[in-house]
């Protein structure tokens, strides 16, 4: 590995952290990072589940008093992501190389657009109604596979289906989508690693980059607009879903 792919591997991973604590789509950048670095598009994309991980987990100890408030909700959506997830995960085992890389440029274009729409998806605060309801619980079955699949633009995703079926405070959510994105990482990380598919010496060099990543991700935000941040995610996005078109 060139002393330039290692470098390319920690800024990537660094970038991913803090743009996750800021606006979220940090999946791009390590993807894209993985990509350039040779690695296979499922290795890279398996790898970026387990590169993302850190950041999640401090997201949910921050935000522990808002699960702890609807922890029953919280434990039923749980156990569907865990189901979800591992569907996802081994449908993607289930590809070889060649054939999901049919797909990246798809699911990069449409989660880029899904990213892009972020804004006008988050859910309105509604204190009255709380996830658990048979529609979020189906929603959140169906999300966890896409999650287990292809992880990127996952939590938009999910913010927007717990807003549009079950409502509550935008904060609530927030925390309930970061837990819920743990249990889908931690999922497909035991598929992968038992598939043999994720390229460790890639994620030794970014997972701590990432962790550092997202602690800076605060100090950034105060400094940083945040449209900034997103014009860089989706840019990426774009750039690598036109990549993928041309080269497929």
């Amino acid at each position: 590995m060139s002393l330039f792919i290692i470098l390319l591997l920690l800024a990537s991973g660094f970038l991913s952290g803090a743009v996750n604590a800021i606006a979220g789509g940090g999946t791009f950048l390590t993807f894209g990072a993985m990509t350039i670095a040779g690695i296979a598009p499922i290795s890279a994309n398996a790898t970026s589940s387990i590169v993302q991980f850190p950041g999640y987990v401090t997201s949910v100890i921050a935000y522990w008093p808002e699960i702890r408030t609807h922890w029953k909700s919280a434990v039923f959506l749980a156990l569907l992501s865990i189901a979800g997830s591992t569907a996802g995960a081994l449908l993607l085992l289930s590809l070889d190389n060649p054939a999901f890389r049919q797909l990246v440029p798809w699911l990069l274009l449409a989660a880029t657009l899904l990213f892009a729409a972020g804004p006008w998806l988050r859910p309105r605060a509604n204190a009255e109604r709380v996830p658990g309801n048979a529609a979020s619980l189906v929603g959140q079955f169906f999300t966890s596979i896409y999650g287990g699949f292809f992880g990127a633009g996952m939590g938009i995703m999910m913010l927007a289906m717990l807003g549009l079926t079950a409502g509550g405070s935008y904060h609530h959510l927030n925390a309930l989508k970061n837990l819920l994105a743990v249990v889908i990482a931690a999922v497909a990380i035991v598929v992968f690693v038992g598939g043999g598919v994720l390229a460790w010496p890639a994620a030794l060099i970014m997972i701590p980059a990432s962790a550092l990543g997202g602690y800076s991700g605060v100090y950034i935000a105060r400094r940083v607009p945040q449209w900034i941040i997103r014009a860089l995610v989706i840019s990426v996005g774009l750039l690598l879903s036109v990549y993928y078109f041309v080269s497929t």
